[in-house]
């Protein structure tokens, strides 16, 4: 008898048979090649399949639900999450999912000290409003014309590394992260403040490093917007938004 299905298994469990389909069209399941795993997730894989290993998504709902519990509390606390991406297929969804609960954000490179050099940052991000402030009152018109170009060039560059943590007054109290691996300093420098982290990872990644991993596929874009769309719905549940 052929072996039964991650789907029809996920109907003698608790996990929702929805739940699992929508897992499955996103593509969450899809591993990696079994050189590629590291030891941390070998009870999270299902099976093998053209070489790919295939993620147990029973168990990954499990984490899901975990980290999605977690996130909730802190909306309901109104504390602030960081959400965090170096990766392309991530960014725009970071960006649109942070914004739509008004949380902070970082997508592109991350720049170090962030978290570990906290008021080196600040005032960067001071220095980033005060040069909009005398921009938007016509303080920076009496600069020729190169200068105020000068300026212009500034405020993108500033606004490019630290515009979607402007409104971040202090360390998040937790940070949501797309493959963890990828983002290794970030995790490093939460570990360093004590910040925990909620990351989505493949099976490459040491998910004993994170304190609520959500072991799926974290490079399709279907797979990360499913999973940030729960976390981001989380918070609003919490934090009583309505999307």
């Amino acid at each position: 008898m052929p072996k039964a299905t991650a789907l029809q298994e996920a109907k003698k469990t608790d996990v929702s048979p929805d739940a699992m389909g929508d897992m499955f069209a996103a593509g969450a399941h899809y591993g990696l090649a079994r050189s590629r795993r590291h030891p941390s997730t070998i009870d999270y894989i299902f099976g093998l399949k053209d070489g790919i290993e295939i993620i147990d998504l029973e168990k990954t709902q499990k984490l899901l639900d975990d980290a999605a519990k977690f996130i909730n509390k802190l909306g309901e606390e109104g504390e602030q999450v960081l959400f965090v991406t170096s990766k392309n297929e991530a960014n725009d969804i970071i960006r649109t999912l942070a914004a739509s609960v008004e949380q902070p954000y970082v997508t592109g490179r991350w720049i170090g000290g962030t978290f570990t050099n906290f008021n080196n940052i600040q005032g960067r991000i001071r220095h980033l409003n005060e040069l909009e402030e005398n921009q938007e009152s016509g303080e920076l018109e009496k600069y020729t014309k190169k200068e105020q170009l000068l300026f212009q060039r500034e405020i993108d560059r500033l606004k490019d590394k630290f515009g979607g943590i402007r409104n971040m007054k202090k360390l998040p109290a937790a940070i949501v992260v797309v493959d963890s691996k990828n983002d290794a300093i970030a995790v490093e420098e939460a570990h360093q403040s004590d910040i925990p982290v909620v990351a989505l990872t493949n099976i490459d990644c040491d998910i004993n490093l994170i304190d609520y991993p959500i072991v799926a596929n974290d490079a399709r874009a279907a797979s990360i917007r499913y999973f940030l769309e729960k976390l981001r719905d989380a918070y609003a549940d919490g934090a009583g938004i309505t999307l």
